[in-house]
């Protein structure tokens, strides 16, 4: 069986990411050793972007990340664990980000009738060949929280999006790379197929 690691940076709730890996059959560590050694490795994530960043660079788990990526490991990104992938955000600022794909995190604009952050459940679009949506019925509903956003320079990494009231972009793939918008820990059965989906690649 994989060996599934969660990194802990200190910015999410860990512990519910790691139980729906085992609500499906499979095992997952949480460190924060930026030496661990993992087959499939998660970045979830809670808060801002900046303290996010200063985080992962000060642990050392920055360089884990990228090299995971590099040797072709699945990855996946959860919330603020997929805009960190970007090369930078205007939350707080404007911040370098982990740079593994081009593009920008931005906040959402107000707009009547929609409130700030986004919370709740909303309806993907989805590219079907992205293998976390295996076995998952066409326009599932997942559960976001979130203020901003990414924008990325390749339309082709995006497989998912859903709208707010625009479309953005809710589900990035590219080879070993995958990262969603929202939470799958938090998004039911739909979450968890995914999970198991993820964790069989």
């Amino acid at each position: 069986m994989a060996r599934i690691v969660i990194i802990d940076y200190g910015m999410a709730n860990l512990r519910s990411v790691q139980k729906a890996f085992e609500a499906v059959g499979h095992a997952a560590i949480i460190t924060s050793d930026p030496n661990v050694q993992a087959d499939h490795l998660v970045l979830p994530g809670v808060g801002a972007f900046p303290d996010a960043m200063a985080k992962l660079i000060q642990t050392g788990l920055d360089r884990c990340v990228l090299d995971h990526i590099s040797r072709r490991k699945p990855f996946l990104g959860i919330c603020l664990g997929l805009q960190l992938l970007f090369k930078c955000s205007h939350e707080g600022g404007l911040h370098d980000g982990l740079g593994v794909f081009d593009g920008e995190v931005v906040p959402f604009v107000p707009h009547p009738g929609l409130k700030i952050p986004h919370m709740g459940w909303n309806t993907l679009q989805t590219d079907s060949n992205c293998p976390l949506f295996k076995g998952l019925a066409p326009e599932p509903s997942v559960y976001f929280v979130h203020g901003y956003f990414a924008l990325p320079n390749l339309a082709e990494i995006v497989s998912g999006w859903t709208d707010y009231p625009t479309p953005f972009a809710a589900v990035i793939w590219k080879d070993n790379v995958f990262a969603t918008q929202f939470h799958p820990e938090k998004s039911q059965d739909v979450g968890l197929q995914m999970l198991q989906n993820f964790a069989a690649i």
